[in-house]
């Protein structure tokens, strides 16, 4: 039986501390956002989106888990500094299957390194193969996501496999 996308075991490859900051790119359902949140007691997780209804229904979740420390921001983020989030602010950037959606890759790692502080870890998650539930296009290769943080300088700390269908790229912010 083929393995889907596991948050906890994805989280598990990042070194986190509980009163860390962090934020996930493309929330969408906000997985990650709602794990970060409840490991990151002492810290704090905002959820980005494009769609309002996306953040609407994280909002509602968090309320009903009970979970106070997640923020929500509304924003396209292949605009650069749309996240509204200052430089050198957070110590983990979630990037999780939204590279496939967007135009500008490379705008949106940008933000990411932007915000993130000197040290600071960027997960970046994507489809590696086709699959049952896969996207029909769009899909980016893990060398395509390596040449663009190589030219932002970010620093590859690990690589590995997230399920059967998807890939997990670490970078550290120098």
């Amino acid at each position: 039986m083929a393995e889907f996308l596991n948050v906890e075991r994805v989280l598990e490859n990042l070194d986190l501390k509980d009163s860390m900051v962090a934020a996930e790119f493309g929330c969408g359902s906000a997985a990650f956002a709602m794990a970060l949140a409840k490991k990151l007691k002492k810290g704090r997780v905002y959820a980005l989106d494009i769609q309002e209804e996306k953040l609407s229904a994280l909002k509602g979740r968090a309320k009903l888990e009970k979970v106070g420390n997640i923020h929500t921001v509304l924003c396209d983020l292949e605009v650069p500094g749309a996240s509204g989030l200052h430089n050198n602010f957070l110590d983990v950037v979630l990037i999780p299957n939204v590279l496939f959606q967007v135009e500008n890759k490379r705008a949106m790692i940008e933000e990411a390194k932007r915000i993130l502080k000197s040290g600071g870890q960027l997960l970046i998650i994507d489809w590696l193969r086709a699959g049952p539930f896969s996207p029909k296009a769009g899909m980016v290769s893990p060398d395509e996501i390596k040449e663009i943080a190589g030219d932002l300088a970010l620093s590859l700390k690990k690589e590995f496999a997230v399920g059967d269908y998807h890939y997990a790229l670490l970078f550290v912010k120098s």
